[in-house]
């Protein structure tokens, strides 16, 4: 009974309108609690209107669709290093244009504690996609096109790591899998940052801030054990800071992004303290919004609609870079 009256109040303070409301009520007197609690969480984006279709602010749905497109592209990463396939067919059709995905394969990693972690990871990544389709229902967005191994070859040589003619391999050996799960992880936690604001369904927000929290242990995952390599290999500070450099470069004015040693130069100095928390000066983390979250993975400071990670572009409303200068 309480737990039946928890969820009922769940669906006032949470359904974003009168009529979710009302058919989630309608639900909650039919299912058992279980369903009921997926209903909570999954019921009122169903109803929601359609990914794709034109709006001048984003609605929940189109927000959602907007992280989904964000989770294919990292659960399909992590899947391919740890197991060489990506996701499976249940899990990537939807609205707007299906894509396949190019490059990436199993990593030979020699470290047992980095291969843990990264099967955790690509676990997490893809009950993340499962999630969202779920909450989405007919409304989520198909996987789109996504290039694994030319977008990381040209975002290393935008960020100066190899020179033009060269190729960055992600999946070749440990170092090389954890500089490029760097570029997604912190990505990943300022996207969710910076979109949580434009939810507003509160049930939602919830979900998003839970997803928001596992990103954010994945980020401090990656840096840590990056950290260790860099102790052992200090030109890996370096690396790592040019890749920071580069996203800065793209994401609009001011410098936010950071590299896992504290000050800009890729010289190893002991006394730098670590940087394994990326926060301003309050211990806060900072946000990115969509369009320059987009700016990331088009690898494109410009507004545009493609390119990098996504050379269809992203499904869905939110698909448009914003441009360095905004």
């Amino acid at each position: 009974m309480y737990e039946k009256q928890f969820i009922s109040e769940a669906v006032q303070r949470s359904a974003a309108t009168d009529v979710d409301r009302r058919k989630l009520f309608t639900m909650l007197g039919v299912a058992g609690v279980g369903a009921a609690a997926a209903t909570v969480v999954g019921g009122a984006a169903a109803n929601a209107a359609p990914a794709d279709a034109a709006s001048d602010a984003a609605t929940d749905a189109a927000v959602l669709n907007f992280a989904l497109n964000l989770e294919y592209l990292e659960a399909e990463f992590y899947l391919r290093a740890v197991t060489g396939e990506g996701l499976g067919s249940k899990d990537v059709h939807g609205t707007g244009k299906y894509g396949t995905v190019s490059g990436g394969h199993e990593v030979p990693f020699k470290s047992k504690a980095i291969a843990k972690y990264a099967r955790e990871i690509a676990r997490d990544e893809r009950e993340h996609v499962r999630f969202l389709r779920g909450a989405l229902g007919k409304s989520a967005v198909a996987r789109p096109k996504i290039s694994l191994d030319a977008a990381f070859t040209a975002a290393a040589v935008a960020a100066g790591v190899i020179k033009k003619g060269q190729k960055f391999d992600a999946f070749a050996n440990d170092t090389n899998f954890l500089l490029a799960a760097f570029l997604f992880e912190d990505v990943g936690v300022t996207a969710y940052k910076g979109a949580a604001g434009l939810i507003t369904n509160k049930t939602y927000l919830d979900a998003a801030a839970g997803i928001l929290a596992v990103e954010a242990y994945h980020a401090g995952a990656i840096r840590t054990v990056l950290s260790a390599e860099a102790e052992k290999n200090h030109a890996v500070y370096g690396i790592v800071q040019k890749l920071s450099d580069a996203r800065d470069s793209l994401d609009g004015k001011g410098d936010d992004d950071q590299g896992i040693k504290y000050g800009s130069d890729s010289g190893w100095k002991p006394k730098n303290p670590s940087n394994l928390v990326p926060t301003d000066r309050h211990g806060i983390a900072y946000g990115r919004t969509p369009d320059h979250v987009l700016n990331i993975v088009y690898l494109n400071p410009k507004k545009v609609t493609k390119g990098g990670f996504y050379p269809n572009g992203v499904n869905g409303g939110v698909n448009t870079s914003g441009g360095a200068a905004s």
